[in-house]
């Protein structure tokens, strides 16, 4: 006797057949699905920023406090600070996309629950500082703060966040929940903050500067939110609409702008920024936390990105 099949009426064997055929045709759609997998797979790892994300674990840096309530909770390639306010822990910056779960266990693994971060400030918008994000907000109801011109950026021109690079298609620009601007003034707990805008490496870079005290001993911290010269290449400007390159000549007003402010406890944006990896080791062989104290370093350093600017715009100039 038939029976009813997808509204028809079929012998057991025609069934039998149906079902075999649907069968063969689920399993080679699931193989079709994993080749396109691999080849997806394949194609973001002939990426040279691939590495960024595929050996994240790579670059875990044991967390640490550096001096007073500041401490290092990033890794060996991009820079997250975590300040205890008293009322609430701020974070500067996230992490890379696909960086969270590192970000969370080191939170823990210096002392703190992630949960009590109350707030993020982005240095700017690019997808290697603002991993974390979206979880945080999500999970903790962390409030996000980042420049007023990278926030119109992600609104407009998210394409220059660079989230594209990211292989996860969740990854997405968050909006803030509030944006600085040029001589804001912020308190966070029993931390109040400065701001500046510093474009140039995007156009919502903020410099950051706080008072931070061990003891009986206040230095004034100092933070700038992006130096690489990979968004000053010409390519990439005349792309964006700036052929004559005049973001390079913002850059270095930028540098001028917040260069003589006084730092003695310089925070980097990338490790690379302020020595890490060479201040690390001389705690290693027996230094003490004012290793991160150089009242001189802050404008030693920006001399320098202004002079490797400067040779940078004689080797690359502009297309017109």
């Amino acid at each position: 006797m038939g029976r009813f099949y997808h509204g028809t009426c079929t012998s057991g064997a025609r069934t039998d057949e149906i079902r075999k055929t649907r069968h063969r045709e689920i399993i080679m759609s699931i193989v079709k699905d994993y080749e396109n997998y691999l080849a997806k797979r394949a194609e973001f790892e002939k990426n040279p920023m691939s590495k960024y994300w595929t050996k994240q674990a790579e670059r875990y840096m044991e967390p640490f406090r550096m001096f007073g309530n500041v401490y290092y909770v990033g890794d060996s390639w991009v820079c997250v600070h975590l300040i205890d306010t008293g009322d609430g822990l701020l974070l500067i910056d996230a992490g890379n996309c696909g960086n969270t779960a590192m970000l969370i266990h080191s939170i823990w693994k210096a002392g703190f629950d992630p949960a009590d971060v109350k707030w993020i400030l982005l240095s700017h918008g690019h997808v290697d500082h603002v991993g974390g994000v979206k979880f945080m907000r999500d999970m903790f109801g962390t409030k996000i703060y980042m420049g007023e011109p990278d926030a119109i950026m992600y609104r407009e021109h998210p394409e220059k966040s660079y989230i594209q690079d990211s292989p996860d298609l969740m990854d997405a620009p968050c909006e803030p929940d509030g944006v600085i601007r040029d001589g804001d003034e912020m308190t966070f707990g029993n931390v109040t903050m400065k701001f500046y805008l510093v474009p140039g490496h995007t156009e919502g870079c903020i410099a950051i500067f706080f008072d931070v005290t061990e003891g009986d001993r206040t230095v004034r911290a100092g933070y700038y939110g992006g130096f690489g010269f990979n968004t000053l290449a010409t390519d990439y400007l005349t792309e964006i609409g700036d052929p004559k390159c005049h973001m390079r000549e913002v850059y270095l007003e930028s540098l001028k702008k917040v260069r003589n402010e006084h730092v003695d406890f310089f925070l980097g944006n990338h490790c690379i920024n302020n020595h890490m990896p060479e201040k690390l080791e001389a705690i290693k062989n027996g230094a003490d936390r004012t290793v991160w104290i150089d009242p001189e370093e802050w404008g030693r350093y920006l001399d320098e990105k202004r002079d490797a600017l400067l040779k940078f715009m004689k080797e690359n100039p502009a297309a017109e």
